[in-house]
């Protein structure tokens, strides 16, 4: 009986998202240090790339799903509503690229599940965790100590090549796919 309740309620929260939120916030860990060529085999090739100076540049990818799921519920008399279920409906995924290794991965967006954060963007990097490249870490015990479904790791200290430098403002350049 309790192997059945564990089994059912692990169920339902990976069908909440619990379980895509945990993976996106895996894949900033497992991510870092990873190779500019092996991020677009795994994730493609980004939406645009904003150079930031020559040595670094930040990647970015986006996703929204054609249908956020759940339903809205209007009360009469102009009382309100309320929605249930449904989840994000947009993920904006920022890959900073130092001598094109990646040094950090950040999400923003309305991409919170019904259980987890930033659960919407583990499309992008699902490629990548579920067939890790060479040149990513694998996440280890230590590291569930430091990233969940409901809080994303520390971003990692960036090396002073990381900034922009100059004083003009840093315009995207358009990739090609």
């Amino acid at each position: 009986m309790r192997r059945t309740a564990l089994f059912l309620a692990t169920l339902s929260l990976a069908g909440c998202g619990y379980g895509a939120s945990r993976q996106a916030h895996e894949a900033q860990i497992s991510m870092i240090g990873m190779t500019s060529a092996d991020l677009v085999a795994c994730a493609g090739p980004p939406a645009k790339t904003t150079k930031l100076n020559d040595q670094a540049q930040i990647d970015t990818y986006t996703y929204s799903p054609k249908s956020a799921g759940g339903f809205t519920l209007t009360l009469p008399l102009e009382l309100g509503g309320f929605t249930v279920g449904g989840n994000g409906n947009a993920c904006t995924t920022n890959v900073r690229l130092v001598g094109n290794r990646v040094t950090e991965v950040h999400y923003t967006g309305p991409d919170d599940l019904d259980i987890g954060n930033d659960g919407t963007c583990d499309p992008i990097i699902r490629g990548c965790m579920r067939q890790p490249e060479a040149t990513m870490q694998p996440v280890t015990g230590a590291d569930y100590d430091h990233s969940s479904a409901f809080y994303a790791p520390a971003v990692p200290r960036q090396p002073p090549e990381a900034q922009q430098t100059g004083t003009a403002p840093v315009s995207p350049v358009p990739t090609t796919p």
